[in-house]
């Protein structure tokens, strides 16, 4: 059945979790669900300085239960102004979390 009036959104390329679908309900609850939660409110949890400079781009689980980060700037020479800025970057993340979640953050290019 086709769908002329376009009631409905069009669908993502890629699936979505959870925490991505509902993060707006979510947030009105303080419920922080998962580390696709921390993407998809990257700028509001970082802080819009931090934000503009680098983006996540990869984020591993290890075996004890933290997070390694994987943070890739706009412009590679940002790296060096980011890597003095990584204990404050930790910082906010472990105060999104309310727990020590951060073990490492490194930067690609």
């Amino acid at each position: 059945m086709s769908n002329p009036e376009n009631k409905f959104t069009k669908r993502l390329e890629r699936p979505q979790t959870l925490a991505g679908a509902f993060g707006g309900l979510m947030k009105i609850f303080g419920v922080r669900a998962s580390d696709s939660d921390l993407v998809a409110r990257w700028p509001e949890i970082i802080g819009p300085e931090i934000a503009s400079l680098a983006g996540i781009c990869a984020i591993k689980k290890t075996r004890n239960n933290k997070y390694n980060i994987v943070l890739r700037p706009i412009n590679p020479a940002f790296a060096l102004q980011l890597s003095y800025q990584t204990d404050e970057i930790k910082k906010q993340i472990n105060k999104y979390f309310g727990y020590d979640a951060v073990e490492k953050i490194s930067f690609r290019r």
